[in-house]
């Protein structure tokens, strides 16, 4: 076991080795691999190159070194395309923080029986007077940055609950395929969480026309996660104790405090180490060989395959542009 796997019991280690192909005797080596690809995309500007950084991607993608570099790209070209996001992304932003204090995301105190981190979104308490969608994206993304860190939840990942009761029409009108695939670009393209499960809970009928938009932008995997459980709560504690859950999705603990991981947060004053500005993305071919090996020294011209990275198109989160799925009218 190397200092980069400190943070993990056997029991996660040893499932690291079984189910991701995580080798002490070669981890450096994987992370060099995917270190040395950094210089061929030029066009982002990777901000952490050091080894745990790097581990938490190879982990999200089962030490694929390709995929796990893919990974890390659009880690960043996400943040380089969305730049306004990015800014003050901190737990005490008021957009960000107002959203946390209502819930987005919840966090319960329990793990699941697989060892990962459950999140819990109750949906009708978007008060869109206040906070608009994407502070609610961005508190859910810094949110998974503080929790990221975490060696143990790296290998173990999360499983998200959004219960939808009284989740209104007018509220639903106010989501936009924008918004939508945002949210899917930089939860399940750009951010390296294992997500074992998405369970939708009592979803009313227009729940199930906005899957139906978004179903295209999901991957085959991310589809086969996903769990319509409606007003049946017992299909959802097979697969997720009731034990551990609050009352409001049927278990046994008492109602879920919407404050408990804001304040977690705050009294965290948990932000990110990086201001993201347009300067920080501009570093040069030299500021990234200092970390390259010899080997790609020596190949440093060498470019991906046309195509395989090609740089999606941006996503326009001006909320006022955005025409809405669900009419009102």
């Amino acid at each position: 076991m190397t200092h980069l796997q400190a943070g993990l019991s056997p029991e996660t280690l040893e499932k690291a080795k079984v189910e991701l192909k995580e080798n002490p005797d070669t981890l450096h080596q994987d992370i060099q691999e995917v270190r040395d690809m950094i210089i061929t995309r030029p066009d982002i500007g990777f901000l952490r190159t050091d080894d745990a950084f790097i581990l938490r991607f190879l982990r999200a993608r089962k030490f694929n070194h390709f995929e796990a570099f893919r990974l890390l790209a659009q880690y960043f070209e996400y943040r380089q395309q969305n730049l306004d996001m990015f800014k003050n992304l901190k737990a005490t932003d008021p957009g960000i923080k107002q959203a946390l204090k209502d819930g987005f995301p919840g966090v319960l105190s329990n793990l699941d029986r697989y060892g990962r981190k459950i999140l819990v979104l109750f949906a009708a308490n978007w008060d869109q007077s206040r906070y608009t969608f994407v502070d609610i994206l961005r508190a859910i993304l810094l949110s998974l940055e503080a929790m990221i860190e975490d060696p143990e939840l790296q290998v173990n990942g999360f499983v998200l609950i959004i219960d939808w009761s009284n989740f209104t029409f007018k509220q639903a009108s106010k989501l936009t395929p924008s918004m939508l695939r945002l949210a899917i670009e930089g939860l399940q393209d750009s951010f390296p969480a294992r997500f074992g499960g998405i369970h939708f809970v009592n979803q009313p009928w227009y729940i199930h026309a906005l899957y139906t938009v978004i179903r295209p932008f999901l991957k085959d995997k991310t589809r086969k996660r996903i769990f319509m459980h409606g007003n049946n709560l017992n299909s959802l504690h097979q697969l997720i104790l009731p034990e551990i859950l609050p009352s409001e999705l049927g278990g046994m603990l008492p109602p879920y405090d919407m404050g408990t991981w804001a304040r977690t947060l705050l009294d965290h004053a948990y932000d990110e180490e990086t201001d993201y500005c347009p300067e920080s993305y501009t570093l040069s071919v030299k500021d990234l060989e200092k970390d390259l090996s010899p080997k790609t020294m020596k190949r440093s011209q060498s470019v991906v395959e046309p195509g395989v990275l090609k740089r999606p198109e941006k996503v326009k989160n001006e909320e006022e542009n955005m025409q809405p799925l669900l009419s009102l009218d």
